[in-house]
């Protein structure tokens, strides 16, 4: 079941202005490529995708992540799996994962989940305490206790795998933050951005990339 079907009542409020509000940006976006023409983002001055031609291994998966429910485990099984089965691991086997506006937290460092209550919001409670978490709990090291560690994103981001955050909801996500904290969006933005965790790739547009990655030869799976 998606994610988004059964968020509570204030989370679903969140997600509706966070897509409202990256839907308007997507629409701008498209009447300036409709004015200026396309543009090779690969090489462009803001966009940098480089990162794309090193998906050479000869196994190659993109995970198109709809919540931050838990499933770094399914990225961590394929690794595992292939290991198993060929013997084979980064830079042989490649791993990205996709993240939008439902699995935001994911990509936030401790900072920002404290600051902006993430797990109250994205209702993610901390195994150590049971209350909603002011850490990330995908990214802690040590992970909490029963987490495997292979499942955490820097054990992940080691064994290669790349963590990307779709630009369009990052200003959803921004717009939301700054009307609930009385804020300018652009310097809550600047915060998000700075706030990454290391080695997360901002990406122009979700949809985009899931489409450039298969492009590439990815195989893709949602969760």
């Amino acid at each position: 079941m998606d994610n988004d079907t059964v968020a509570s009542p204030g989370r679903r409020a969140f997600l509706q202005v966070a897509g409202a509000a990256a839907g308007l940006s997507a629409l701008g976006a498209r009447h300036t490529m409709a004015q200026t023409g396309p543009t090779n983002l690969a090489h462009s001055a803001e966009w940098d995708l480089s990162w794309l031609d090193g998906l050479t291994g000869r196994h190659k998966q993109v995970f198109d992540f709809g919540g931050v429910d838990g499933l770094l485990h399914v990225v961590g099984n394929y690794l595992k799996g292939a290991e198993e089965v060929f013997g084979l691991r980064y830079p042989d086997v490649n791993t990205v994962v996709g993240i939008a506006s439902s699995g935001f937290p994911i990509n936030a460092n401790d900072a920002l989940w404290a600051k902006y209550e993430l797990g109250k919001h994205w209702e993610v409670r901390d195994p150590a305490t049971g209350e909603w978490a002011v850490r990330n709990v995908f990214a802690a090291d040590p992970p909490p206790e029963n987490w495997p560690a292979e499942y955490q994103v820097p054990s992940l981001r080691r064994r290669g795998t790349i963590f990307w955050q779709c630009n369009n909801a990052l200003n959803g996500i921004s717009e939301w933050i700054a009307g609930m904290t009385k804020q300018e969006v652009p310097a809550v933005r600047s915060e998000l951005i700075d706030g990454f965790l290391p080695e997360v790739k901002l990406v122009p547009a979700h949809t985009l990339l899931i489409g450039l990655t298969q492009e590439r030869g990815c195989t893709y799976e949602k969760l």
